[in-house]
């Protein structure tokens, strides 16, 4: 497939680099211009374009950006094709983007995102700290395979980026349309606790829409107290601990 990766940061350049590995033509681009997209995302064999090159004739585009900021490509967008998918793996953490009203009233956060570009997107990826992305994918039927959930109101569209995922080292899980990714925001028991396929399903069936946002920013605090950066194995036990 021809895929697109805006972003090349911890998860854009390594989707970039996993997915050129898998087969796919993956193009990388960011709002500085390819002489920015950094030599070890591209060493897999992707290639740095323009932006504007970028997201014309391709079959995905996957935004790696940092959330709120996906307005600022709906210009860009408006000359994207319908049927091209386009992916967000972002999540919404006010300490970082600052409050967005609307958001904090509730509205699901690809919902939002996909108001602000102008056409629908798929939830992927999000689910998944960037230290488990970039170490623990693992060949389809290795025991113990952690899932990643995709949510997307066109079948089409989650079928696609949910083989995506598998390309990518881990068990892709259906999580329905976008009005149900709240279930795989930050705060909820299935984010970032790298679960197999059956612990998913339970986790995202006993999420707690009005409690997730306590927990995300009681969890910020947490990470905020620590002297140097938590290992991987620490965030992700700290995250599951939240719903113990």
């Amino acid at each position: 497939m021809k895929l697109t990766v805006i972003g090349a940061g911890a998860i854009g350049g390594n989707l970039a680099r996993k997915l050129t590995t898998a087969g796919h033509d993956v193009l990388v681009a960011g709002a500085r211009g390819p002489e920015a997209v950094p030599a070890e995302v591209l060493e897999s064999g992707a290639r740095a374009a323009d932006l504007a090159d970028a997201v014309q004739g391709r079959d995905v585009i996957i935004l790696s950006i940092p959330f709120g900021r996906a307005g600022e490509l709906a210009g860009l967008f408006a000359a994207v094709p319908a049927e091209t998918v386009v992916i967000d793996t972002s999540n919404y953490y006010p300490q970082l983007s600052g409050n967005i009203d609307a958001v904090d009233h509730g509205q699901v956060e690809s919902l939002w995102n996909a108001e602000q570009l102008g056409r629908p997107v798929v939830k992927a990826w999000n689910a998944a700290l960037a230290g488990t992305q970039q170490t623990k994918g693992v060949p389809a039927g290795t025991p113990g395979r952690i899932a990643i959930p995709v949510a997307a109101d066109s079948a089409e569209a989650r079928r696609v980026a949910m083989g995506l995922v598998e390309d990518t080292g881990f068990d892709a899980f259906d999580a329905g349309t976008l009005a149900d990714s709240w279930r795989q925001q930050p705060g909820t028991p299935a984010y970032c606790t790298e679960l197999d396929l059956r612990e998913l399903e339970a986790a995202l069936a006993a999420a707690d829409r009005d409690k997730a946002p306590g927990t995300r920013d009681r969890l910020m605090e947490r990470f905020a107290d620590f002297a140097s950066a938590p290992a991987l194995e620490e965030i992700v036990e700290m995250n599951r601990s939240a719903h113990r």
